[in-house]
């Protein structure tokens, strides 16, 4: 993935500018648009990141949203919105919250921003086969693409939204971790991982429980089958990320000792 972004807001701004000039000092290649649909296709060859200045626009802009939060599953752009509180209310409640890869309160530290993008554009250059490879099961769709959009920067994702689906799968691709929710009809998550450790070439396979069920009998429950964490669905996004981060930095530093 290239170092070049597509900056949407006013043009004239003092914010987009500060933008500008701050992404360009940390080598990117900022290309600036207007906040309407008609002024966005007109750009050939769009990036795939796109950062959306939320700032000086309203409730007359939710066409705008309307047309980002669609052309986002097609396009597959990543998206990153600034604003303040109610400006970031505004076009998050148009745009699937699990389709924004992050939002930044004004005043914005631009230096942050440009880390956060160096890691998607070192990511992208990843061979694909060295990727570490992450199956989502939950019967929450929404769930399931916010992870997705959380994870798919620095892992190659899969998703299932039932147990019988994600046994299917796994049966004929090799994954890395599991990420499992506890609660699903038919086949709960306890469920899921009993059928996981009872199948000879799946037994050893690693299996993160991701749930909203925090009590303590819940987690007894599932000691016994060994899960490797027991992470919260209400865990900030940059703790849970960094749970699985370090789970496979720790398995990497064990390999390497064996």
């Amino acid at each position: 993935m290239d170092k070049k972004v597509l900056l949407i807001g006013k043009q004239k701004s003092f914010m987009m500018n500060a933008i500008v000039v701050g992404l360009q000092k940390s080598d990117y290649e900022v290309v600036t648009v207007a906040p309407n649909k008609a002024a966005i296709e007109e750009i050939a060859d769009r990036p795939k990141i796109y950062i959306m200045y939320l700032g000086e626009l309203t409730q007359d802009d939710v066409h705008l949203f309307d047309y980002i939060n669609e052309q986002i599953d097609s396009e597959r752009f990543i998206l990153y919105l600034v604003g303040n509180n109610e400006e970031l209310n505004l076009a998050q409640s148009v745009i699937g919250k699990e389709k924004i890869q992050e939002t930044y309160l004004r005043p914005l530290d631009i230096k942050l921003l440009a880390e956060h993008l160096d890691m998607v554009v070192d990511y992208s250059s990843l061979d694909e086969n060295l990727r570490k490879k992450v199956l989502i099961i939950d019967d929450d769709g929404a769930m399931l693409r916010m992870m997705k959009t959380w994870l798919s920067v620095k892992y190659h994702v899969y998703m299932a939204s039932s147990g019988k689906i994600a046994l299917s799968f796994l049966n004929q691709t090799p994954v890395d971790l599991v990420l499992l929710d506890y609660e699903m009809p038919v086949m709960s998550g306890p469920d899921v991982l009993k059928k996981i450790r009872d199948t000879a070439k799946l037994c050893s396979l690693p299996v993160i429980f991701l749930t909203a069920k925090d009590d303590k009998e819940s987690v007894m429950k599932v000691v016994g089958l060994k899960p490797a964490k027991y992470l919260l669905k209400s865990m900030p996004k940059d703790k849970l990320i960094s749970a699985i981060d370090e789970f496979f930095t720790l398995q990497d530093v064990k390999r390497a000792r064996e």
